[in-house]
């Protein structure tokens, strides 16, 4: 199989990258504008001739205070992803329990990641090892001093050298196409978004729970306090649903050709598509780790587990997933 087009997805998601790191703080900061809008046209009005309450949006007072909060949001959301962004590394190697390996520790591994490395001209990367009897393989990093393949002890055990240089060169085509990069910077975009949002529903539900077991010890005063503060909580959430659509949106931007495209650089490095067609089937019936139950490293899989896409949540992420169907990747190396 010939691998085709390896500078140009280089380029394609250099470009994509940038372009997420400039969409997403509009992002944010839109959805904070019309909050604030939302919030104003609630609050704001006047009574017509007729004796009816008229609402109407303040635009100068929502510029205002949008300017006001212009810099918090713009230096906590970068503090934010500066700190995620350099720390990816040690965040999922904490999350996922992946161990460093060295030579010494199993020179099989170690020997067919070098000599795929040498064959194709490229740095050596980490490597890790999680035990773990799941099938799973993954690459992670921005740069050549974070770039890292892992790999579980259960697939070491059942994949024969040949699938498993087919797995390794899947997920080193990965690092030479700049697709951790891109998947990483996308990660932690949806990640901003999903917290705060996770931590306004807490509020809301908190204030509705807890609140509504007290009021009848409030006045009238402290009661329409407290349905002004749920009616802008419940704003909150709205907007920042809005927002992680949008988010989900740059999903598209990491397009499911990516697994193609290392499908057909590991099938190539390895020298035997069939190889891993046959490793594809083989973690196809056991994908994952155990005790990770988070989609967005999962999204770093070779295969991702569809046991963590379920119900609403997961018809959604199906829609916007980042990985083809296992079957038709299988198909398509099965024909060389």
């Amino acid at each position: 199989m010939q691998y085709v087009g390896l500078q140009t997805q280089i380029n394609r998601n250099n470009r994509l990258s940038i372009l997420l790191l400039i969409a997403f703080p509009c992002i944010i900061l839109a959805m904070v504008w019309v909050f604030l809008a939302i919030i104003n046209y609630l609050g704001g009005g006047y009574y017509n001739q007729n004796g009816e309450y008229v609402h109407e949006l303040d635009t100068m007072i929502v510029n205002y205070h949008f300017m006001q909060a212009l810099p918090w949001i713009i230096g906590g959301v970068g503090i934010w992803f500066i700190i995620a962004y350099f720390a990816n590394t040690s965040m999922i190697q904490s999350a996922t329990g992946a161990q460093p390996l060295a030579r010494k520790d199993n020179p099989r591994v170690y020997n067919i990641v070098e000599n795929l490395c040498m064959s194709c001209g490229m740095d050596m990367p980490k490597i890790n090892i999680i035990n773990d009897p799941q099938l799973n393989a993954f690459a992670s990093g921005i740069n050549t001093k974070t770039y890292t393949v892992t790999v579980t002890t259960g697939l070491l055990q059942l994949l024969n050298d040949d699938e498993l240089a087919g797995v390794i060169g899947h997920e080193l085509t990965h690092i030479r196409n700049h697709d951790t990069r891109l998947l990483i910077t996308s990660i932690i975009f949806v990640g901003i978004i999903s917290t705060v949002m996770s931590l306004i529903m807490q509020m809301l539900y908190n204030s509705m729970f807890f609140g509504g077991m007290y009021s009848s010890r409030r006045n009238d005063k402290e009661g329409d306090n407290h349905v002004s503060m749920i009616v802008v909580m419940f704003v909150g959430v709205i907007c920042c649903a809005i927002a992680y659509i949008f988010t989900l949106l740059t999903r598209f931007a990491i397009s499911r050709k990516r697994e193609y495209m290392a499908d057909a650089g590991g099938a190539e490095l390895c020298g035997s598509p069939l190889a891993l067609a046959s490793a594809l089937k083989k973690i196809s019936n056991d994908p994952g780790l155990q005790g990770i139950h988070r989609d967005d490293v999962a999204q770093m899989f070779i295969i991702h587990p569809q046991s963590l896409t379920s119900g609403v949540m997961g018809f959604i992420n199906n829609m916007f997933s980042t990985h083809p169907d296992t079957r038709k990747r299988i198909a398509i190396l099965e024909q060389f």
